[in-house]
């Protein structure tokens, strides 16, 4: 229970001192002077929250949780708008990764593993549906989610849209498109879209793809994992980027 904060008063000053909440769950119908300030740095913080029955609560802890638990990050989140102009300033060539609701926390730890490997600047996952950075999914990255900043954003279209104002490409991967990985020119400025296990890329995200391109097929297997396949899709874009130069 290292990573979860009981209590009014306890998360209140966690957030005081800046610590990052991954969700803080509120029991329904909570009152209280302490809590509204509390919540009104919620609010403010924009900190993901869900309100539960107490009986979700009480499965989380038998401690005195006051009706309020917060899931406290094992890492520090990176801010997008800041990650792009110190990329650029030093003169690289930006590559992201965009995570479009990866749920498992095995994929997302093998995906950043990967990643960082390959020399990825930054993850870009949405603060709801996507996988907890947890430790399942540190152990899996072999510590790479403790080396790759991953900027956790509130509304992925909304980070989409900032990365094409920032100069940068985007192209979807996804089995559904008819020109593949090897057509594509991946060369400049790139982020790098890969979709959810059981969905794949949501259509909003892939109505915002400047290119949209497929790992070709040759036997009958239906899909790749999406780790795998991020590890395909990465490194033609390195190689592409090598061969160039």
């Amino acid at each position: 229970m290292e990573n979860y904060i009981f209590g009014i008063r306890p998360i209140s000053e966690a957030l005081e001192e800046g610590k990052e909440p991954e969700k803080i769950f509120i029991q329904k119908g909570l009152t209280g002077s302490n809590f509204q300030k509390l919540f009104q740095m919620i609010r403010e913080r924009e900190i993901p929250f869900q309100m539960v029955p107490a009986e979700k609560l009480n499965r989380i802890t038998r401690k005195n949780h006051q009706g309020v638990i917060a899931q406290i990050a094992i890492i520090s989140y990176h801010k997008l708008h800041m990650i792009i102009p110190e990329i650029y300033e030093k003169g690289e060539t930006p590559l992201l990764l965009v995570l479009d609701k990866i749920t498992d926390v095995r994929n997302l730890g093998a995906i950043a593993r990967t990643a960082e490997f390959a020399g990825v600047h930054a993850l870009v996952i949405s603060e709801k549906g996507s996988a907890p950075v947890n430790a399942d999914a540190i152990k899996t990255s072999a510590g790479a989610l403790s080396r790759i900043p991953v900027c956790r954003e509130r509304e992925i279209l909304e980070s989409l849209t900032f990365l094409k104002e920032s100069g940068i490409t985007i192209s979807a991967c996804t089995e559904k498109a008819t020109d593949t990985i090897y057509e594509t020119p991946l060369t400049g400025p790139l982020a790098l879209i890969m979709g959810s296990e059981d969905k794949g890329i949501s259509k909003a995200c892939l109505s915002m793809a400047d290119h949209i391109m497929a790992i070709p097929q040759k036997g009958k297997t239906a899909s790749l994992n999406v780790s795998v396949a991020t590890g395909i899709a990465l490194f033609e874009v390195i190689r592409q980027r090598e061969f160039n130069r």
